[in-house]
């Protein structure tokens, strides 16, 4: 999918209404299903099988990863992971975007099956809920102005105002470095634009996310460092669910073999998946 190149400000525009893959933010939208879909109690797998529905979590605002286009559609890569995932489990997609940080929560009341939308398996998070085999592999990386040379490595940020996403895994990365000036946001564009406009030196964010918006967008910045920390990204899955994890693995494990996951993943990132 190709976008339009934008003035800096549409782009700083857009990017408010995104968010990190750990991230979470309060300012994000909430598009409820058309049909007014709420799951019932009792298992997921006998849920979806008896609604021929697998009904799908994410925030709904994160390109490329699951985001709403001008036709008022769901894209994105976990949008096609998903309905590759519901067609093998033989049921349909049901998409809910809700905000991040009531997902892990709306899991755990069964308003939703199952959450594919960029959450880092940590261990906080799995004392709350299960996870399956990651679908991602990916990691945070240093993202500096076009003209800066001397911010290569996470060391280098000693010193340095470093934006991140508060609550992520990205600020856990730049806390680990003592003297780093950390300001914390809490929508993925501030950080950008503030970046952009030389109130901050660095920030750390996702290379998917960054690299995809560089190329699309043609935003001023660049990736200035290889990965600092790999994350494995999961799908979130209520407590006690065992049988539907087991299902769901093996369809993801059918989508690696056949082909079709590296084809999804290419379409959006124009590269090949990296292998835990």
């Amino acid at each position: 999918m190709k976008m339009k190149k934008t003035t800096i400000s549409a782009i700083i525009f857009l990017f408010i209404f995104g968010f990190l893959a750990a991230c979470g933010t309060e300012d994000t939208t909430e598009k409820a299903p058309d049909d007014g879909t709420e799951t019932k109690s009792g298992g997921v797998l006998e849920r979806m099988e008896e609604s021929g529905k697998l009904n799908v979590a994410f925030e709904g605002t994160y390109p490329p990863f699951n985001f709403i286009d001008d036709k008022d559609e769901f894209q994105g890569f976990d949008v096609d992971i998903s309905n590759e995932l519901a067609e093998r489990l033989g049921v349909e997609a049901n998409f809910i975007a809700t905000k991040w940080d009531g997902l892990i929560g709306g899991l755990k009341a069964d308003k939703f099956d199952i959450i594919i939308g960029q959450m880092t398996v940590t261990e906080e998070r799995q004392k709350s809920v299960d996870f399956t085999d990651p679908y991602v592999i990916t990691g945070s990386v240093l993202v500096t102005r076009e003209d800066t040379d001397d911010i290569t490595k996470l060391e280098d940020i000693k010193g340095k105002k470093v934006g991140v996403g508060g609550g992520t895994t990205f600020e856990e990365v730049a806390n680990s470095v003592d003297g780093a000036e950390v300001k914390l946001y809490k929508a993925v564009g501030d950080y950008i634009q503030d970046l952009t406009n030389k109130r901050l030196d660095a920030i750390i964010n996702d290379q998917l996310l960054i690299s995809y918006n560089i190329k699309e967008q043609g935003l001023p910045i660049k990736i200035s460092s290889d990965i600092l920390n790999k994350d494995e990204i999961g799908m979130a899955v209520n407590k006690g669910n065992e049988d539907f994890i087991e299902k769901v693995n093996m369809a993801l494990s059918e989508m690696k073999e056949d082909g079709t996951y590296a084809e999804i993943y290419k379409k959006w990132f124009g590269t090949e998946p990296l292998e835990s």
